[in-house]
């Protein structure tokens, strides 16, 4: 079973493929409906690297609702518009109802928007698969339309780069 996710948002590519590989903005994107907390002593890594492996512990309202590892690879693809940006988190959840999902496969595809390189058209696909799928899905259809209602509204604070002449002192 899929759920699909594509939108515009008002941030450059290149700032929206920052933001999928930071466990910070990954909280901000599912809160404050979902709560992740990491589950190594050392806290969660400053980015998602390809191959890493991150448990997490998920709650909703301060309740654990299950653990999910957060396993991370890359692929990119060339596209009319431009380069494409595929992150996958291809992990699993280890405990709560999610177990019940023998197949877990989320890709992020990242690329320049069409008409407007200064945005970025943003792709989700999660395929589930399991005997609980059918039961799970409706409910993550919701998290996801959740997900990409927060993924637009955030998206123009992932741009830190300040721009062109803000800051500078005047020319003399």
């Amino acid at each position: 079973m899929r759920i699909l996710l594509k939108l515009v948002i008002d941030c450059d590519a290149d700032a929206a493929w920052r933001a999928l590989h930071s466990p910070r903005a990954l909280a901000e994107v599912y809160g404050p409906l979902l709560e992740l907390a990491p589950l190594d002593p050392d806290g969660l890594p400053t980015a998602l690297e390809p191959g890493a492996d991150v448990p997490v512990q998920l709650a909703v309202g301060g309740m654990r609702v299950g653990r999910q590892l957060i396993h991370v690879s890359h692929r990119f693809a060339d596209e009319q518009h431009g380069k494409v940006r595929i992150l996958r988190d291809s992990g699993i959840p280890l405990t709560g109802p999610l177990a019940g999902l023998d197949v877990w496969d989320h890709q992020m595809a990242v690329s320049p928007a069409p008409r407007d390189p200064s945005k970025t058209l943003w792709r989700e696909r999660l395929v589930i698969g399991g005997t609980a799928a059918p039961l799970l899905w409706p409910g993550l259809w919701g998290v996801w339309q959740w997900r990409g209602s927060r993924i637009a509204a955030l998206a123009p604070t992932w741009a830190h780069d300040p721009e062109a002449g803000a800051g500078s002192a005047p020319d003399s």
